[in-house]
């Protein structure tokens, strides 16, 4: 009996340690070759890259300020917005009177700032995504940001637009969701322009 149970143990020890080795290593590691080969830059984490070094993901959105930068969505992802390992929304739901009063102030201040009435502030500009990390705006959003833009940088306008249009993505597949504008690879293309960091 003893020697039998020996063997059972002794057969359940070599399967464990060859399911180790197959899905704890050489499975991983050929799933990381596969992905370094056929998808590199999406494997590494999609970085984006200025003067040299990393500056963040283009699949995850970040804050944006100042007069001469477009602008993200807002973020509710952490206390203060756009932290990645506090991902989520504010499951405030749409007649939460929180939720309105933020949106209400949020429309005025980028009513303000973008110096246009209130009625044309887009609804990406005045609530957060699902993630809380959207690294997109709406092509609307972004050429509302334009002329400020320009302005703050001393660039023409109309050059201004033509880099939005440029860097403005289409539907998925052609007709799934909407057209979009990464706000990142738009102020990494705006900074190319004038040197400005």
């Amino acid at each position: 009996m003893t020697r039998q149970l020996l063997r059972q143990a002794a057969a359940g020890l070599r399967l464990l340690l060859l399911l180790t080795v197959l899905l704890g290593a050489l499975y991983p590691l050929a799933v990381w070759g596969v992905a370094q080969l056929a998808f590199h830059h999406r494997a590494d984490g999609s970085l984006a890259h200025h003067q040299g070094r990393a500056v963040g993901s283009t699949l995850i959105g970040q804050r944006f300020t100042g007069r001469d930068w477009f602008h993200p969505r807002p973020s509710a992802a952490g206390p203060d917005g756009y932290d990645p390992l506090a991902s989520g929304a504010s499951n405030l739901g749409p007649d939460n009177p929180t939720l309105a009063a933020e949106v209400g102030r949020r429309r005025a201040a980028v009513a303000r700032t973008e110096d246009v009435p209130p009625d044309r502030v887009p609804a990406d500009a005045l609530t957060a995504s699902g993630s809380g990390l959207d690294p997109h705006i709406s092509p609307d959003y972004a050429r509302l940001q334009a002329d400020r833009v320009a302005d703050a940088r001393g660039l023409d306008p109309g050059r201004v637009r033509q880099l939005v249009a440029d860097h403005t993505g289409g539907r998925v597949l052609g007709f799934l969701g909407a057209e979009r504008v990464n706000v990142l690879e738009l102020n990494l293309a705006l900074a190319g322009l004038d040197g400005r960091e």
